[in-house]
């Protein structure tokens, strides 16, 4: 499957430090691609005329000569996605009559900015290229694994998440445990479902079952998962993408 295109963005913003705050969270988030950081409308205006193209802008509120509510009325259609960065919450009314994506209250947090990251993508619209079929093991959620003695049937919608057992793994289900000879990294290369997601060294989860997240662990029924601090970007990845 190809990888969704990055989203290409602009920030406009008066203050430099603020630019360098949102280029920095920028960085951060590997869906994005930085084309340009203005400081205000007039170079934006001039951005779009000669020629300039981007998906999103990050856009400031509140600046000289034009301010970002003045300017999202005067970008050139069809318009880019827009999310408003400012001190104060009072323009929020204002900033939904403009129909803006989101609204981000400095100072900006990176979790709140790829929550509104999140929200552009979903409302990106999608590829016109026809998806490819499914692979026969996509089909079903059925996978035969050897257990013990035995090689097995089992139904990975009822897994809830894989555990590491030194060389060994544990399947979790609904209704009991399963003991796999193979380590958590030969059977997640063997793992025909995209929804099956490695979190920690030592856990991989079934995303479909997550029912609620609390700081940095998932809670899947009646169980609780960590998310380990390397693997917390690419999860955030996977769930804005489900």
């Amino acid at each position: 499957m190809s990888t969704p295109a990055r989203l290409t963005c602009i920030i406009v913003d008066d203050n430099e430090i603020n630019r360098l705050t949102l280029e920095h969270l920028v960085d951060l988030t590997p869906e994005l691609e930085l084309v340009a950081s203005l400081p205000g409308g007039l170079e934006t205006l001039a951005f779009f005329r000669a020629g300039g193209q981007c998906d999103l802008i990050l856009l400031d509120v509140e600046m000289p000569t034009l301010t970002g509510l003045e300017l999202a009325k005067l970008l050139p259609k069809p318009t880019p996605a827009i999310v408003l960065v400012t001190t104060h919450r009072d323009f929020a009314v204002a900033a939904f009559e403009l129909q803006v994506v989101d609204y981000l209250v400095k100072p900006v947090e990176f979790a709140r900015f790829s929550q509104a990251i999140g929200k552009v993508q979903a409302q990106r619209p999608a590829p016109p290229a026809a998806r490819p079929a499914a692979k026969a093991s996509e089909q079903s959620a059925d996978l035969f694994v050897k257990v013990g003695t035995k090689t097995i049937k089992i139904n990975f919608d009822e897994v809830f998440y894989i555990e590491a057992l030194s060389t060994y793994s544990v399947l979790v289900t609904t209704t009991q445990k399963h003991i796999v000879y193979l380590t958590l990294k030969a059977l997640s290369e063997r793992l025909p479902f995209a929804h099956f997601v490695r979190v920690h060294r030592s856990y991989i989860v079934n995303m479909r079952r997550i029912e609620a997240i609390e700081d940095n662990i998932l809670k899947l029924g009646p169980h609780e998962v960590p998310v380990g601090k390397s693997y917390q970007e690419e999860f955030s990845r996977q769930l804005r993408s489900l």
